[in-house]
């Protein structure tokens, strides 16, 4: 479930300021200008202000929600508002409400770095990247100065499989930004994806010159260690990238990886809870809660395994087709719950849809066949194997990059 990057542009960053919505300025980071609108609603402008201010309470940003719908209701044309709500929407995981309002964002305020980057990085965690690709692609050639924009569409690029021109806008952009450490890390993960080490390597080493306090670039030295079979390295480099960003959740699901994968259950449930708790809708987070819950609980904990099948419930609820929850049920079923029919039809899926390459296709077989069960053919391999190999008795956990 290693994640090489996540953008995540202030999706949980700061709102709005009250006073500056108040005069209709945005506080976005980026280029910030929208299309002329007519004066603000005065309701909409009290409500919104209001929802600021109530979405840093502790616990407030349900409330918040209902603040910033009020404000759109009473204002449609009031970009900052669909952003915010946007922004409440996804950090509360209804990806599909935070869609449409950064959509209406966008449309409003077509300049808005932020914007365009917050409805790609949406898209991203929808799992659609050619809409996530298209939230940026005209933007960035529209807007050349953008700063963070164009780091943004190119791991988009990436994780959409254009690898080539990925590493293509990198080398534009170094042309311009020759140590930009943002540039820098996200061309080593390019080089990454192409096997291509002691380039990825090179290129780390440089962004890290440029900036040592890049908690990016520390997490790009992590990956680029553990690509080198250095787990004691990586772990370090993660660290520091939390130490640097604590709210670099992918920095903390890679150290969470590291940790589970050790068998140090207890500090990898730590790293996987902050990540959960942060995203409720992460997928490699909560399949590495069920991992680490598993690991430490004991075969007759039925809160405990319990609280399993329900991570792993709702994995299979939000993607039927993910194969690391498929199988990871099932061994719950078979090894721990003793639910011999439940486990029987997840192998049974699992083998269904998991390549003839995957590593973990032996063991559904095993026990499928000690159950006198036949195993069904296997998949053609079109898709690399999302779950590492890992014993019937021990969590397997989702790979993502």
């Amino acid at each position: 479930m290693i994640r090489t990057s996540k953008v995540r542009p202030e999706l949980v960053g700061p709102l709005l300021s009250a006073l500056l919505l108040l005069t209709g300025c945005g506080v976005h980071q980026q280029l910030t200008t929208a299309k002329a609108q007519p004066a603000a609603s005065p309701e909409a402008v009290s409500r919104m202000a209001e929802g600021v201010e109530v979405a840093k309470q502790a616990d407030g940003k349900p409330r918040a929600i209902g603040l910033f719908e009020q404000a759109v209701r009473a204002d449609a044309g009031l970009w900052e508002a669909h952003y915010d709500l946007g922004i409440l929407y996804a950090d509360a995981g209804n990806l599909a409400a935070a869609e449409r309002e950064l959509g209406q964002a966008a449309a409003l305020a077509p300049n808005a770095e932020d914007v365009a980057i917050a409805l790609s990085e949406v898209r991203r965690r929808r799992r659609d990247p050619a809409s996530a690709i298209d939230a940026l692609d005209q933007f960035v050639k529209t807007h050349p100065e953008a700063s963070m924009a164009p780091v943004a569409l190119m791991t988009a690029l990436r994780e959409g499989g254009k690898v080539d021109a990925a590493i293509e806008l990198a080398h534009r952009l170094l042309v311009r930004r020759a140590h930009d450490p943002f540039v820098l890390s996200e061309l080593a993960l390019s080089h990454l994806e192409r096997d291509e080490i002691d380039t990825a390597e090179i290129l780390i080493q440089e962004a890290l010159k440029a900036d040592a306090k890049s908690a990016v670039a520390e997490r790009t030295a992590g990956l680029v260690a553990l690509k080198k079979g250095d787990d004691a390295l990586a772990f370090r480099h993660f660290a520091k990238a939390t130490d640097l960003d604590p709210n670099d959740t992918t920095a903390r699901l890679n150290i969470g990886t590291v940790l589970l994968q050790a068998g140090v259950y207890d500090r990898a449930l730590e790293q996987f809870r902050a990540v959960h708790e942060a995203e409720p809708d992460d997928i490699p987070a909560t399949l590495g809660l069920s991992a680490a819950r598993r690991g430490l609980a004991k075969k007759d904990d039925a809160a405990a395994l319990g609280e399993v099948e329900k991570l792993l419930k709702a994995v299979l609820e939000r993607e039927p087709d993910n194969l690391a929850a498929s199988f990871n049920l099932g061994v719950l079923y078979a090894d721990y719950l003793k639910r011999p029919a439940e486990a029987g039809t997840l192998f049974r899926r699992f083998l269904d849809q998991a390549p003839k390459s995957h590593p973990a296709r032996a063991e559904a077989e095993r026990w499928l066949s000690a159950q006198s069960v036949p195993a069904p053919a296997a998949a053609a391999p079109t898709t690399p194997p999302p779950v590492p190999a890992k014993p019937a008795g021990k969590p397997a956990a989702n790979t993502k990059k």
